[in-house]
């Protein structure tokens, strides 16, 4: 079938709008299943830098069409901003080319204050949310009380619920110190969106049902990474949603038979943002090292990565959980000029040896990472399009990642630029999707 699902094997951040990007050439619809705008992709091409976060990478495509599905909650303001930033450069987006599900659940600018003000009382204990609202517009959506795209449509039932959800938010937010909003000045600005929007709103799952029933090529594409997944990721260190393989059936509304090929993007080290356990994080001067050389400052909020070795552990149960059908390593020329470069390949804790990926956050914390040690190529692997003029020790280091985890590793991301990529499968070559 040539649906294929592309999924952030780690922490998020793993270089998955470059992928999506390379294959979107011949993709006929890409669509967005979950998350909000505290995620962002970023693509280069012609040394010209786009970073999205809301609109899927196919947009750069001249006769893609992309979808927002249901699973992504949407703050208006935000993708209007973003539609308009694409056109300032060039980029056509319109009804015939991005489509927003009726069903997608909106962020208020009650729950960006929700988030922050309980963020702050968190103190020591915080989360590291991004501030967006996404956390509390998908309690909104779990208690039955959310505000949809469907209801911008309709002015008087989308006061009705707005009015209802304020005096709920507004209690909450004066019970923590802070102030209310006025439900008309949210309403005239949300109706302005729903002017600007309308066009773009529609049932996202019958378009996708439509194009899979007619074979045609169709890529999926998520935010952040399966170890942030509300369910399977280091919680509560996690996003509100399932950016693991399985929401992507729950996120557009089509079943897990009509998906034929998983591909698992991951950095050749391990990075991540915020709060949160991370056995392999390394302290300076080589954690800097890496965050300098790999540019690892988030697309959407600036804010620095923590850098460490890359996690088998990790990986491999990423591979299971989502089934993966193979591996697309990125940034291995980041490693270039380190002399060892080293792999955990499980964790100690309490006298005993963990071979297999922790539950709960606080046995990860306590994990000692145990390592593999590899030698380093120290030259360069910049640009480089075929595996076999690849150094033998990167080539070395690529297949320990894949005896470990049990999946193949069939795109090598070797630069920030579409054409720097060592494609393995014969399938995806000239971005082709199909299984």
């Amino acid at each position: 079938m040539p649906v294929v699902l592309v999924i952030g094997a780690q922490w998020g951040d793993e270089g998955k709008g470059k992928l999506v990007d390379y294959l979107a050439q011949e993709a006929h619809l890409v669509a967005r299943y979950q998350g909000g705008h505290n995620a962002g992709h970023t693509v280069v091409i012609n040394d010209e830098m786009f970073v999205l976060h809301l609109i899927p990478s196919g947009i750069l495509h001249e006769g893609t069409l992309c979808v927002i599905g249901n699973g992504v909650v949407v703050e208006p303001g935000c993708l209007l901003k973003e539609i308009q930033g694409l056109r300032q450069r060039g980029v056509r987006v319109s009804e015939e080319n991005l489509l927003i599900s009726a069903r997608a659940h909106l962020i208020m600018p009650y729950h960006m204050a929700l988030e922050a003000a309980q963020e702050a009382q968190r103190g020591s204990g915080r989360i590291g949310t991004t501030g967006r609202g996404i956390g509390p517009a998908y309690v909104d959506k779990a208690a039955r009380v959310g505000l949809r795209m469907a209801d911008l449509l309709r002015p008087q039932q989308f006061r009705q619920k707005l009015q209802a959800n304020l005096e709920a938010a507004n209690r909450q937010l004066k019970a923590m110190g802070g102030k209310g909003f006025s439900s008309q000045g949210i309403y005239e600005q949300y109706m302005r969106y729903a002017e600007a929007l309308a066009p773009h709103i529609t049932d996202t799952a019958e378009v996708l049902h439509s194009y899979i029933q007619q074979r045609k090529n169709i890529l999926l594409e998520g935010a952040q990474g399966t170890l942030l997944d509300v369910d399977h990721g280091t919680y509560p260190y996690v996003t509100s949603s399932n950016a693991s393989a399985g929401g992507a059936c729950t996120g557009l509304g089509i079943g897990p038979t009509q998906v034929g090929h998983v591909l698992g993007v991951a950095k050749a080290y391990t990075t991540r943002v915020g709060e949160g356990p991370f056995p392999t994080e390394l302290q300076e001067p080589l954690g800097h090292l890496l965050r300098e050389r790999g540019g690892e400052y988030g697309a959407t909020t600036g804010r620095p990565r923590r850098c460490g070795w890359l996690d088998l552990v990790a990986l491999r149960y990423a591979v299971r959980v989502n089934g993966l059908s193979a591996l697309a390593i990125t940034k291995l020329d980041i490693l270039d000029e380190l002399k060892e470069i080293r792999l955990c390949t499980a964790y100690p804790l309490e006298g005993a040896r963990l071979s297999s990926f922790p539950a709960d956050a606080w046995a990860l914390r306590h994990c000692r990472p145990q390592y593999e040690t590899l030698k380093g190529w120290q030259q360069s692997t910049r640009g480089i399009t075929r595996f076999e003029d690849l150094p033998q020790e990167a080539q070395v280091y690529l297949r320990t990642i894949e005896e470990y985890t049990g999946a193949r590793v069939e795109l090598i991301s070797t630069g920030q630029r579409r054409q720097e990529l060592i494609v393995l499968r014969e399938q995806f070559r000239n971005g082709q999707e199909a299984v």
